[in-house]
């Protein structure tokens, strides 16, 4: 049980969304929430004040009659109900609701205590909103998105209940949940943040540190196949670089090659004297792809950390408008729901992976040429030259998909288009950057893959199983109990497909 209180860890976060911990709001909260609600209902008696007796956006020099005001909030919602494209991931999905559930808990919202409650509801009966990838800017926050969440709140609406795509109202007569009632300005609360991208950020960041993991533990496997030296991954060389991301790859490196029977000291080859020949056989220093690990992945590593520090600071925020301020007893107009905070990060998240993906292309195809890595058959094939192909006709997938992660990685966050009458003239587009990261992500699971599944054949094919290091032997073994060691031609998709599934579920 996590409980909504004064600050939500990511850490916390993470286990409300992957682990399925409940959700419980703590009574501070809940007087919190209560307070800014009742202060707003008084306060804006006889004041103008934004989307409480306005109208929105540039219709904001309207003024609504009092009687008009709760369908006011109604209008909103039902006319912003307007996304298109894919369903997001239910998993972004529960994200956002938790993100603004936390956003709304910190009593700058004004919104009435019972729209906090079935928020909560939604979350731990597991019922997901139906909201589509496509919609808003993210720059009067995420409207279009988020009003699929309001919708669903007030009754309406489709929501994914148990592996079904129903209507909202059956689910809440299953469940005897009941929808909320509008009472000040509920709509443009829920409407106005940056919840659903960074949701989607959060889930983002889970996967790109698995990412980050798996290429780690690559690379040191790609090591142990080649026998390379052990130099370019030692504390002594890589503390002459200053940067953290660097030095904790390489330690992370060290770790998981400290029992290896593969890896080679060059002062035991190299460092002898005895090295007379003009021509060295032997490699004096491996290709980049495999001696650069630390220095290419330490900035991936780096920037991981930094998207999630941010998320955690968005999420902790109010960033609706108008803002309540109950302790100075004002209500503050301005722009906290502009989402460029998150719009930057999730461009640089996928810039990161997507240098991350070149490297497992690379790596992958270091292994497949023999003429570069001359210890290894064409295509790792362990068949018979030209009547089998090996790992040839995947390469052409990997290679295709990379492609598509680099021009998908062109930033999001300065393709600013005026609009809602030239209202919104700047906007952040974080929800498309947030949402084409995660095509980066998954598309870069699909690429390291096959990048495993041509390392286990190699290690076959050098018999090298019983020298590898313990962490390589485990992702060895687990690969092994997905699929058989092949030397006759395969179909490989289903191949592929079941190493991606163990790659994002381990």
């Amino acid at each position: 049980m996590s409980t909504i209180n004064e600050f939500l860890s990511l850490k916390e976060f993470e286990s409300i969304v992957f682990d399925n911990n409940k959700v419980e709001i703590s009574e501070g909260v809940l007087d919190r929430v209560n307070k800014s609600f009742e202060f707003l209902k008084e306060f804006s008696g006889n004041k103008v004040i934004y989307g409480v007796n306005t109208g929105f956006g540039p219709m904001a020099q309207y003024r609504i009659k009092d009687e008009d005001r709760l369908q006011l909030q109604y209008n909103l919602i039902r006319s912003h109900s307007s996304g298109t494209g894919k369903p997001l991931n239910p998993l972004c999905v529960k994200a956002a609701i938790l993100a603004r559930l936390n956003t709304l808990s910190l009593g700058n919202s004004g919104v009435h205590p019972s729209l906090v409650h079935l928020m909560k509801e939604l979350i731990n009966k597991d019922i997901t909103p139906l909201i589509f990838e496509h919609g808003g800017v993210g720059a009067s926050g995420d409207l279009v998105q988020l009003a699929h969440l309001a919708l669903v709140l007030i009754g309406e609406g489709e929501v994914f209940y148990k592996g079904e795509r129903r209507p909202t109202q059956e689910v809440f007569e299953i469940e005897n949940l009941k929808p909320i009632q509008v009472e000040i300005r509920e709509g443009l609360a829920l409407m106005n943040g940056t919840s659903v991208m960074t949701g989607i950020g959060v889930v983002n960041v889970y996967n790109a540190n698995k990412l980050l993991d798996w290429s780690l533990k690559f690379s040191c496997a790609i090591n142990e196949i080649v026998q390379a030296y052990d130099d370019h991954y030692s504390a002594e060389l890589n503390n002459t670089k200053r940067h953290k991301g660097q030095c904790e790859v390489a330690k992370r490196m060290r770790e998981n090659l400290s029992d290896s029977k593969l890896i080679r000291k060059r002062e035991d080859h190299l460092y002898t004297g005895e090295n007379t020949e003009d021509v060295f056989k032997e490699k004096v220093q491996e290709y980049y792809s495999l001696r650069c690990v630390p220095q290419i992945l330490g900035p991936v590593l780096e920037t991981i950390d930094n998207v999630a520090s941010i998320l955690e600071d968005e999420f902790n925020s109010a960033n609706d408008n108008p803002i309540i301020d109950v302790k100075n007893q004002h209500v503050y107009h301005g722009g906290n729901f502009h989402g460029d905070y998150i719009s930057l990060e999730m461009d640089k998240l996928k810039i990161v992976i997507t240098k991350l993906t070149m490297l497992a292309e690379r790596q992958l195809n270091y292994l497949l040429n023999s003429k570069i890595n001359e210890i290894l058959p064409p295509f790792v094939n362990l068949g018979t030259l030209g009547f089998n192909f090996g790992m040839q006709g995947v390469q052409f997938t990997a290679t295709s998909t990379t492609a598509e992660n680099q021009m998908l990685s062109n930033p999001m966050y300065i393709h600013s288009i005026p609009n809602n009458n030239d209202n919104q003239d700047i906007v952040s587009m974080g929800t498309n950057a947030a949402v084409i990261t995660s095509k980066v992500i998954e598309n870069s699971f699909e690429v390291l893959a096959i990048e495993l599944i041509t390392i286990v054949q190699a290690i076959d094919y050098l018999e090298q199983k019983d020298t590898i290091s313990s962490v390589t032997r485990k992702m060895y073994d687990d690969v092994r109990k997905i699929i058989p060691t092949f030397s006759h031609d395969q179909v490989m998709y289903p191949f592929v497909q079941n190493v991606k599934d163990y790659l994002i579920n381990n």
